[in-house]
């Protein structure tokens, strides 16, 4: 049985309240996860079947951690489990993911009905991208650049129901959205592709379309938990809605005042509306701390104050006072950058504070460039949150859908993914018809592609078409089952350099970016990587079997690198990606007007998630906050001149002191002798 002795009385009463529609609000460091976790755990002591709980998160860390501390609350394997050779997952666990990894598992199970195939791929934000640039170059006027980006952001805004919004309240908006939406969803089909929204938006179709889907659903998740609820958008809302408007045995965890994610869809209302839908609601506030000192949540508790829309609640811990938050001010940003790293460094040296207790928060990407490099000039070890993997850049992902398919043609994924790329007169609607008849016929794309009864439904320059990417394949691989070239230290390095010049898969990647310096350093990658498919291979080894090892290693070395520790680093993160985390010491760079609050929340009337934005990073402190702000900033190669910002002004003043005014304190002779002892030491 879950002890929940160790919970304190409001976190008890959230674990323990467990039929009906149930709204804890767990403040910043709250200890939410634990709660939600001791909860799962007493429903299953109170008779409740784990294969009936389900509960859902946003990310696959936040997913991991809940299983991983449920499975320590849980009994061990029954008696009737004892002794036989089964797997782990064969005793009833319950569904602890996330909405998207919810709405693939119900997907792979009926999407066929939608008229999918049930292997579908999952496009990321590369692929996305890639299909609409696709789509601009077809509609957009010669000489005009629209932004990929934006017009993802646009569509992902439209699908998830934003269309009633202001933004679409133009005609001529409205109309390019849906024409977009239209050439957008055809070219995802022709690859039997969705999306991250299709995932969660073809769930609620499947729902609304065939109600037994739904109903088995329901009976399979009677009691739904629903974590970080702040941060839900309209489609989320609609499908914890779906599953939980009959048994009503809805729990959700959140805090109003952490929501920060306005911009890619989330609504704050479903958290703050929720006795509208659920009026029999019972309300349970989580406000002691257990992260930071009180100085830090009485300096959160007066800045949030000043959001009029919120539930109201106020932090407190039992970890006391604290030292006061530092104000500094500085010229520009590098010696903002100059001084924080400075900091760390006489921290390490003198009181022995290691890298990894230190964070270093700023609002947008580009602020970290001076920081950086004052860390590099330093020789200090640190962390970029955020950055791009290598294997993520879509020319990598298009050369390892090339290889992969050379290895297996029939991998209807990657053989969609590369057959118009570059363009070969396989267009989407050629490839969405050739998919159509594959399902027809129980076979692959490639297997469609070569049944001459399917090539004579198209058009001769298709079926030309067709015949030379089918020669294309069939000739490159055959050049992998070569013996004769066995011996040859870079076979791989030149089979690959051979045919991705004369598929002019770099040409289009050069042809694709707006500037040259961009495209070349795309061949760069690539040339990168063919450089490394020889490996140390044995002498005598086939080519083909090379590149099989290769795909292995590739994937073995991705999951590692996922899993490998970061070990002593300065952390370096975005305020938007630092919830849920927590840092002895905090540095949050840049407090200026223009930055924070942004310059768009003025026009777009998002101050309010500003001040939450910056709430969130002041909570991530346990023991020290740092503050700092410039009084100019380098923009497009000028220096503009900055301003505080009006955030500043709602700290108590009581509770921050400027670091230089502390600077130019003297400190007494025991703390000297102290800090040059340690000092000494720590040089050797």
């Amino acid at each position: 049985m879950a002890n929940l002795s160790s919970l304190n009385p409001q976190q008890r009463q959230a674990a323990e309240t467990i039929h009906g529609p149930v709204l804890i609000l767990a403040g910043a460091g709250t200890g939410k996860t634990r709660v939600i976790t001791y909860r799962i755990a007493h429903l299953i002591d109170k008779g409740v079947a784990p294969e009936n709980i389900l509960a859902v998160t946003f990310t696959n860390k936040a997913a991991r951690e809940m299983q991983e501390r449920v499975n320590k609350l849980l009994p061990r394997r029954s008696p009737k489990f004892e002794g036989r050779r089964q797997r782990e997952d064969k005793e009833p666990r319950p569904t602890l993911c996330t909405f998207h990894s919810l709405c693939v598992r119900i997907l792979r199970s009926h999407i066929e009905r939608l008229g999918y195939k049930r292997n579908f791929v999952i496009y990321d934000e590369s692929e996305q991208l890639g299909a609409v640039k696709k789509i601009l170059s077809g509609i957009s006027a010669k000489g005009e650049k629209a932004d990929p980006a934006a017009i993802l952001a646009l569509l992902s805004k439209f699908k998830n129901g934003g269309d009633r919004s202001a933004a679409f309240a133009d005609p001529s908006v409205r109309a390019l959205a849906e024409h977009i939406r239209t050439r957008y969803e055809s070219a995802l089909r022709a690859c039997n592709a969705v999306d991250f929204d299709d995932l969660i938006l073809l769930t609620l179709r499947l729902f609304q379309e065939f109600p037994d889907v739904l109903e088995t659903c329901r009976a399979k998740y009677r009691y739904v938990m629903a974590d970080e609820y702040q941060d839900t958008n309209a489609t989320q809302f609609q499908l914890i809605h779906a599953l939980t408007l009959k048994h009503r045995n809805l729990c959700v965890v959140g805090d109003d005042d952490q929501s920060i994610y306005g911009w890619r869809g989330a609504e704050i209302a479903n958290l703050l509306d929720l006795e509208k839908h659920y009026p029999e609601v019972k309300i349970i506030k989580l406000e002691q701390n257990y992260r930071s000192t009180n100085t830090i949540l009485t300096a959160a508790n007066a800045l949030i104050k000043n959001n009029t829309r919120r539930r109201a609640k106020a932090l407190w811990s039992q970890k006391g006072q604290g030292t006061k938050i530092r104000l500094r001010a500085c010229t520009d940003e590098d010696e903002e950058a100059t001084e924080v790293v400075g900091q760390i460094e006489f921290a390490r040296l003198a009181n022995r504070i290691s890298w990894k207790e230190n964070a270093i928060l700023f609002r947008t990407n580009i602020q970290s460039r001076p920081i950086e490099t004052a860390l590099r000039k330093a020789g200090v070890r640190y962390h970029l949150i955020g950055g791009q993997s290598f294997f993520d850049r879509r020319e990598i992902r298009d050369f390892l859908a090339y290889l992969k398919m050379f290895i297996n043609p029939h991998d209807d994924i990657s053989l969609l993914r590369i057959a118009n790329t570059p363009a070969r007169g396989l267009s989407d609607v050629t490839m969405e018809r050739l998919l159509a008849a594959s399902q027809e016929r129980h076979c692959s794309v490639f297997a469609a592609m070569k049944n001459p009864l399917v090539q004579i439904t198209f058009q001769k320059r298709t079926q030309e078409s067709i015949a030379a990417f089918l020669e294309f394949i069939e000739r490159t691989r055959a050049q992998l089952h070569n013996e004769t070239v066995k011996q040859e230290p870079k076979v791989l390095q030149t089979w690959a350099d051979q045919f991705l010049d004369e598929s002019g898969y770099l040409l289009e990647l050069r042809r694709q970016e707006k500037d040259a310096e961009t495209g070349d350093a795309r061949v760069r990658n690539l040339r990168e990587l063919t450089a490394t498919l020889d490996g140390n291979f044995p002498a005598g080894k086939a080519p083909f079997e090379r590149l099989e090892t290769f795909l292995e290693d590739i994937t073995l070395d991705s999951d590692r690198e996922e899993e490998e520790e970061k070990g002593d680093v300065v952390t370096l993160i975005t305020m938007h990606s630092c919830k849920g985390l927590e840092f002895p010491r905090v540095f949050i760079v840049g407090l200026e007007d223009g930055l924070l609050p942004h310059t768009r929340s003025t026009t777009e009337g998002t101050l309010d998630e500003e001040r939450r934005l910056f709430y969130v990073a002041v909570t991530r402190a346990m023991l020290s906050l740092t503050i700092s702000h410039c009084a100019s900033r380098k923009k497009y190669g000028q220096l503009l001149p900055c301003h505080p910002s009006r955030f500043l002004k709602e700290l108590p003043a009581e509770l921050v002191e400027e670091a230089e005014a502390k600077d130019k304190k003297p400190v007494s002779q025991t703390i000297g002798k102290s800090l040059f002892d340690a000092m000494r030491e720590a040089v050797g």
